[in-house]
């Protein structure tokens, strides 16, 4: 897939206090990735971005959601849906940047 950009593919890593404790026990890491990505690309990107070995890779878009503004009753805010992707990899591989967070 040499016509899509690695660095386009993984948006942000996800850091919550679940997300925390999946890298900690299970070796799963969280990311928002782009609307197009799919598992293929994704696994790609993580492996030569961070120079690790993929196990499985699980997708999900998360649904966008209504909240309603604290000031007043009537306003509702709509934050955007965005695409999910938990990353397991192989034994003996870890992710720095997950690393220094607490839970």
């Amino acid at each position: 897939m040499s016509d899509v950009n690695l660095y386009d593919i993984l948006r942000r890593p996800i850091f919550t206090e679940k997300s925390v404790r999946l890298a900690k026990k299970y070796n799963q890491y969280t990311f928002e990735v782009a609307p197009y990505a799919n598992k293929p690309l994704i696994k790609e990107a993580v492996e030569k971005i961070f120079n690790v070995k993929v196990k499985k890779v699980h997708v999900m878009n998360v649904p966008a959601k209504r909240k309603r503004d604290w000031r007043t009753y009537r306003w509702v805010i709509r934050r955007p849906g965005y695409k999910k992707a938990i990353v397991t990899l192989e034994e003996g591989y870890r992710l720095d940047i997950f690393e220094g967070v607490q839970e």
